[in-house]
């Protein structure tokens, strides 16, 4: 008989539930429980949003005090400009162009990769996803983005990817009474492509605020794992505040004086920010939250051409760019870790870091290598920056979208949108906004920038080939 990795990781995930009794799974010979790890996530939200990074418009006060409580990152970037392939990076620690997630409903998470969800059920971790999944269809005959999506070929829903509970969407729903017709994302109203709980499709309808519908799954998960004393990893993707971009009437309510479009898009901001908050307090409240690391960021810039017509009001910031460009408005994101155990309050970092970092920051947190993984992993471990020995990113982080790409280091940036033919290098430091090219006075940065941008880009080919699956 062949066994696939994935049904080898499936049978030690297997018998480490089994084998392990509570007291295993959350201490190991004495030393500090296994933390619980929660990557949370915005859809759309630019770094200009939230008001720890200077809004002030919008409402986000617990992400404000999870930024005061933790660890804020101040350089931190999606590994896309646009969803589904950021959020294969935090699951693999790999760029999505190493496994054909090129863009928004294209490919699917293969079965080859080994998810952090995986991983870490070999360690006696309960598993869970919530909210956006965005790496597969749910059901291997019914996309709702059509025919054209390929459902079959492309079924990859979350408990194949180790997930134990999910209560997950295809892609996108509305943020306000997703199971309303009127605000249906899509061209043709079906419920299939809603929620889907552990493989079921969800078709009573689920009314108000999308975010709370989210977290009302989540809670229960961590008060479970919580009683039992057993080590979870749940995955919580908001819809807000991408479109359909809607906001209930107390939210609205918050932001009367403006328009109705800045209502609904600034209140569903709120809306997710008060889940954030419940979440943080039920950590406390279950007495779990010193040993929970709590991450949050977007997945990509905010949607829109410059955030001033219709509900696409989201802010980049001081930066060039927004959703689908490489340029830092398209790719720098909100981004706050929270470790109460572990992280000083109050602390910022201008260390660039990235949705890829999450993989090999979790394994290193926990102090294992996990076998079969493929190889390279993009990202690097952030524990030295998570215990303030770190100030610097040991290597750069390279892009690619479509015809741009571009890679990034402690200072520099080079940056094409012709498939690197020809390229603009910035300072980012001295020059944030992109606005200075700086090609032409630095070449040997540029010379020197271009030849390793090069060769990670050679090695995706190779890893697109599937030449990093033994």
């Amino acid at each position: 008989m062949v066994v696939t990795r994935r049904e080898f990781l499936r049978s030690i995930a297997g018998g480490m539930a089994a084998l392990a009794t509570p007291l295993e799974c959350f201490s190991d010979g004495g030393r500090a429980a296994k933390p619980n790890i929660i990557l949370c996530m915005a859809d759309d939200m630019g770094w200009g949003d939230p008001g720890f990074n200077g809004n002030s418009i919008i409402k986000t006060p617990n992400l404000d005090a999870m930024a005061a409580a933790g660890l804020r990152l101040k350089r931190f970037y999606s590994a896309a400009p646009v969803c589904s392939p950021t959020r294969g990076s935090c699951l693999t620690g790999r760029h999505p162009y190493r496994y054909g997630i090129f863009s928004a409903n294209v490919g699917h998470l293969r079965s080859e990769e080994i998810s952090l969800a995986e991983a870490l059920k070999t360690q006696g971790y309960t598993t869970g996803h919530f909210g956006k999944w965005h790496l597969g269809t749910l059901t291997p005959d019914y996309s709702g983005k059509g025919p054209r999506r390929k459902p079959q070929a492309n079924y990859m829903t979350p408990a194949m990817s180790g997930f134990d509970e999910w209560f997950s969407t295809e892609f996108a729903v509305a943020t306000w009474d997703p199971y309303d017709p009127a605000v249906f994302h899509g061209k043709k109203y079906d419920v299939r492509a809603l929620y889907w709980h552990n493989g079921t499709n969800v078709t009573e309808k689920l009314e108000g605020d999308d975010s709370k519908i989210i977290m009302d799954r989540v809670v229960p998960f961590v008060r479970k794992a919580a009683k039992q004393n057993r080590p979870f990893f749940a995955v919580v993707w908001f819809h807000a505040p991408h479109a359909p971009v809607v906001a209930g009437p107390p939210y609205r309510k918050m932001y009367s004086q403006y328009s109705e479009d800045e209502q609904h898009y600034y209140g569903c901001i709120t809306a997710l920010d008060d889940q954030v908050g419940r979440l943080r307090r039920e950590l406390r409240e279950t007495g779990i939250a010193d040993n929970t690391l709590l991450f949050f960021c977007s997945d990509n810039g905010p949607e829109g051409k410059d955030g001033r017509k219709g509900r696409f009001r989201g802010s980049a910031g001081p930066f060039r760019g927004r959703k689908r460009s490489l340029l830092e408005g398209g790719v720098r994101v909100p981004g706050v870790f929270e470790w109460p155990g572990r992280i000083k309050a109050g602390r910022v970092t201008e260390a660039p870091c990235c949705t890829s970092d999450y993989f090999p920051t979790v394994l290193d947190v926990l102090g294992f290598k996990m076998q079969g993984q493929p190889e390279p992993i993009d990202g690097v471990s952030l524990l030295p920056l998570i215990e303030d020995r770190m100030a610097e990113r040991p290597m750069p982080i390279a892009f690619q979208s479509a015809s741009q790409v571009s890679l990034v280091d402690n200072r520099y940036k080079i940056y094409s949108n012709n498939k690197g033919r020809t390229y603009a290098l910035y300072d980012l430091i001295e020059d944030p906004g992109e606005m200075k090219d700086l090609a032409k006075e630095k070449p040997e940065v540029l010379e020197a920038m271009t030849k390793e941008l090069d060769k990670w880009r050679a090695s995706c080919s190779h890893s697109l080939a599937g030449g990093d699956y033994g």
